[in-house]
């Protein structure tokens, strides 16, 4: 089977476009991929690396607002439609799936007018702009959470799929995570993360962490700044006592998230949908801090279903402080008992088969078209 991937902007629209990706060649490894996206976008970085063919497309976002730059972006989006057909005509795919992001917009849209089956997924409750337009277009949308069902009013067909990062993160292997970073297998990791983009709140967080991990035996603190964070984060690290620092790894980037999260035994980050879906499939115990810059403040949704399920604690950025995280920290890291009870509650929360789900569902639209 030939399928188009696209989606773009950060990490919550990439990742879940790649867990598909990786599925569909796990269950036919002839499967062959393109994946279109923006030069300027996460995308054009992060897809490579993965080893999936990348062509990109010039396209920029709307504001939600009356705009004189909404005219230049329709002008954009038009050239883009164009520029899609001409890829999708080239690779001639059975199938196209959008996962979000304004990128995909005139991928999926251009699919449609071509004839070429699509599926959309969307991983938040409340769906973002590119899914809104796009779910009267595609043939499926896939929803991470049910409720999101009742926002689609114009889907011609509706499936509840969990989100397919779920089912990658169950594959990945925390013998690698533990030998990227150079820390004895065995020993307990304590990860903090804000996403693609890296996270203020939490990197200021991070002193006060690393100093409460360190009052740990074999307790490592594994931070995952950002890039535009890295270099102020490692300078405000590099004051910690020597002693204190011993046990810590501070990185830009992971390429290898999911390996990592994988050897955690306690995960710091911001309530994205496809981290969610990662940590829960894994059975992490969590501590969310959800973003409050984000649409219809849908992560502290998020983070609350997780936090009420008992498989997270939720702290909301204003009440941040580095001596609160420290010291839910040395609670959570401090008791066995507390982080196995978090890891079940997680566990009951995972869709781990999310990416079969969606592959299924990709089998039947290209076996339908060709009929």
């Amino acid at each position: 089977m030939r399928v188009v991937l696209s989606g773009g902007g950060t990490g919550g629209h990439i990742y879940p476009a790649a867990a598909i990706g990786h599925q569909l060649r796990r269950e036919d490894p002839g499967t062959e991929l393109l994946y279109i996206g923006s030069a300027s976008g996460l995308e054009s970085r992060i897809v490579p690396k993965l080893g999936i063919p990348f062509e990109a497309i010039e396209i920029s976002g709307f504001k939600r607002r009356l705009s004189l730059d909404n005219v230049r972006t329709i002008v954009r989006f038009l050239r883009a439609v164009r520029r899609s057909k001409a890829l999708l005509r080239a690779f001639r795919p059975d199938v196209v799936v959008g996962t979000g992001g304004y990128v995909c917009g005139p991928v999926v849209y251009a699919a449609a007018r071509l004839g070429i089956p699509t599926l959309i997924h969307e991983q938040n409750v409340e769906p973002g702009l590119a899914n809104a337009f796009l779910s009267r277009y595609a043939d499926v949308i896939a929803v991470s959470f049910p409720e999101s069902a009742g926002r689609f009013r114009r889907g011609r067909r509706i499936v509840h799929t969990g989100n397919p990062c779920a089912t990658n993160a169950l594959h990945a292997d925390k013998a690698k995570g533990y030998a990227s970073l150079g820390i004895p297998p065995g020993d307990r990791i304590v990860l903090i993360v804000g996403g693609s983009r890296g996270a203020r709140a939490l990197n200021e967080a991070i002193p006060a962490a690393a100093e409460a991990a360190s009052r740990m035996d074999g307790v490592w603190l594994v931070a995952v700044t950002g890039e535009a964070y890295y270099e102020q984060t490692k300078e405000r690290l590099n004051r910690l006592a020597a002693d204190r620092s011993r046990r810590l790894r501070i990185v830009p980037y992971l390429d290898n998230l999911p390996e990592v999260l994988a050897a955690s035994s306690l995960v710091i980050s911001r309530s994205g949908a496809s981290m969610l879906a990662e940590i829960t499939a894994l059975g992490v115990p969590s501590i969310l801090v959800p973003s409050p810059n984000v649409t219809h403040n849908h992560q502290e949704a998020n983070a609350r279903s997780l936090a009420e399920a008992g498989a997270a604690v939720m702290i909301v950025e204003r009440e941040l402080t580095g001596p609160k995280l420290a010291g839910e920290i040395a609670r959570i890291m401090g008791d066995e008992a507390v982080r196995r009870s978090m890891s079940e509650a997680a566990r009951t929360l995972a869709t781990p088969d999310s990416a079969a789900r969606i592959t299924a569902e990709l089998r039947a639209l290209a076996a339908r078209a060709k009929r």
